[in-house]
C-alpha cells in the first residue's frame, strides 16, 4: 500500500476548522482506493507569531522538504499585519519550494450558482505565476516621515520565470478546451508586459494545436464578469493572476469556496494546497465555517499524488452534495455545520470501483 506523507498547516482561525474535514475525507478515500495518508502537523501560524516573534522556525522548510505534500488551512489574524503573515510563512514556502505555478480552477456547478446570469457553463482555470513578478522584494522606502518620503518597488520578469508558466499553461489547455488567454497590460507598462508578450508569443508556437489571444487586464476583467464561458486556461503574471483568480472565484460562487494549488511541476519539491478563503476571524470558532474550499484543495492535492480516481471521487461527492441542496453552511444560506457538510460529502463518496485503480498523474 503506497502512504503519502502531508504536512498539515492548519495556521490560524477557520484554518483549524476546515483542515480537519478534509483529513477526515482523505482518510475514507485512501480506505476505498487502497492507499493511505500519514499527516505531520505544524503550528506554524501568526499565533505563533505573537508567542514567538516567527511564523515558523528558521529551518522550517527543511522540516516539510521531504514530505509528498503540504495541506494549509488558512493564515491571518487582525494582530498580526498582513505582510508580516504573508513574507513570514506562505511566500518562504512557495518561493524556497520553487511553487512557480499558482492554479485556481473555477466551476460553477449545480447547487452553487452564481451572482451572475450566465449564458454558456463555466469551467476555467487561472494559471498565476507564483514566485516573482510584481511581487518581488527589490525596492525599499527613503526619507521615512518626511514630505518627501518615497516608497520604490520593482517587478521583475525573468525569460526563464515566464517560459516555464506560459509553458504549463499551454499544456493544461492541451487537457481542457485548447485555448489560452494571456493577461497583459503592454499599452501603459512599458518594459515588463512587452517581454512578457514576447516570450508568450515565442512560446506559443511550440505549441501549434492551441489556439490563443492576449486581453489587456482591464478590457480582461470586463470581459469576465460579462461572458465568463468564453474563457479557458487565463495565464497571468503575480499580480494580474491574483486579482482574476479571485474574480473567478468570486463569479462561481465566492472565494470562500475555491480551491488552489501553489505547484512545483517538476516534483522537486513539495506543493502546496490551500483553500483561499482566510482565516474569517469573524466566525472563527462558531464552527459554521464553509469546508468546501479546504474539500477541494484535498482533491486537487490527490490528483497531484496521482490518485485521480480518489480526486474525481471526492469532486463529485462535493458536487452531489450541492446539487441535492439540503446541506448548506451559512454562508451558502443553510443552517449546516462545518461538520455536518463534511460529513454529508464523506457520505457521497462512491464505492470503490472493481476495476483496479490508475496510478496516472496529472496536475489538473
Amino acid at each position: 500500500m503506497t502512504t503519502y506523507r502531508i504536512a498539515v498547516i492548519p495556521g490560524d482561525g477557520i484554518g483549524n476548522e476546515v483542515i480537519p474535514p478534509a483529513l477526515k475525507a482523505l482518510d475514507a478515500l485512501g480506505r476505498r482506493g487502497g492507499f493511505s495518508l500519514a499527516y505531520d502537523e505544524f503550528d506554524w501560524s501568526c499565533a505563533r507569531y505573537e508567542a514567538t516573534g516567527a511564523m515558523m522556525p528558521p529551518d522550517g522548510l527543511d522540516h516539510i522538504a521531504g514530505h509528498d505534500a503540504i495541506l494549509l488551512g488558512a493564515v491571518g489574524s487582525p494582530g498580526v499585519p498582513d505582510h508580516v503573515s504573508l513574507w513570514g510563512l506562505l511566500i518562504p514556502i512557495r518561493r524556497g519550494f520553487r511553487q512557480y505555478v499558482n492554479l485556481r480552477p473555477v466551476k460553477v456547478v449545480p447547487g452553487l450558482p452564481s451572482p451572475l446570469r450566465l449564458s454558456s457553463p463555466v469551467d476555467l482555470v487561472v494559471v498565476r505565476e507564483n514566485v516573482e513578478g510584481e511581487y518581488s522584494e527589490i525596492g525599499g522606502r527613503l526619507n521615512r516621515g518626511f514630505p518627501e518620503e518615497m516608497a520604490v518597488q520593482e517587478a521583475v520578469f525573468t525569460r526563464a520565470g515566464v517560459t516555464r508558466v506560459v509553458d504549463y499553461a499551454f499544456e493544461l489547455a492541451r487537457t481542457r478546451g485548447g485555448h489560452v488567454t494571456s493577461a497583459t497590460k503592454s499599452n501603459g507598462i512599458v518594459h515588463t508586459m512587452p517581454f512578457w508578450d514576447e516570450v508568450v508569443r515565442e512560446r506559443a508556437a511550440r505549441f501549434p494545436g492551441v489556439g490563443w489571444r492576449q486581453e489587456h487586464i482591464d478590457a480582461l476583467a470586463a470581459k469576465l464578469v460579462l461572458r465568463p464561458g468564453d474563457f479557458d486556461v487565463i495565464v497571468g503574471s503575480n499580480l494580474f493572476g491574483d486579482v482574476l483568480s479571485d474574480l473567478a472565484a468570486a463569479i462561481a460562487g465566492g472565494i470562500g469556496v475555491a480551491p488552489a494549488a501553489n505547484l512545483n511541476p517538476e516534483r522537486r519539491f513539495p506543493s502546496m494546497f490551500e483553500p483561499v478563503h482566510g482565516s474569517a476571524p469573524d466566525i472563527a470558532g462558531k464552527g459554521v465555517a464553509n469546508p468546501l474550499g479546504s474539500l477541494w484543495s484535498a482533491a486537487m492535492m490527490l490528483d497531484h499524488l496521482g490518485e485521480a480516481e480518489a480526486s474525481a471521487a471526492l469532486r463529485h461527492a462535493i458536487e452531489a452534495v450541492l446539487a441535492e441542496g439540503s446541506v448548506r453552511t451559512p454562508d451558502l444560506g443553510g443552517t449546516a455545520s462545518t461538520t455536518e457538510f463534511a460529513d454529508a460529502v464523506v457520505a457521497a463518496l462512491p464505492s470503490p470501483a472493481p476495476a483496479a485503480r490508475s496510478n496516472a498523474r496529472s496536475d489538473q
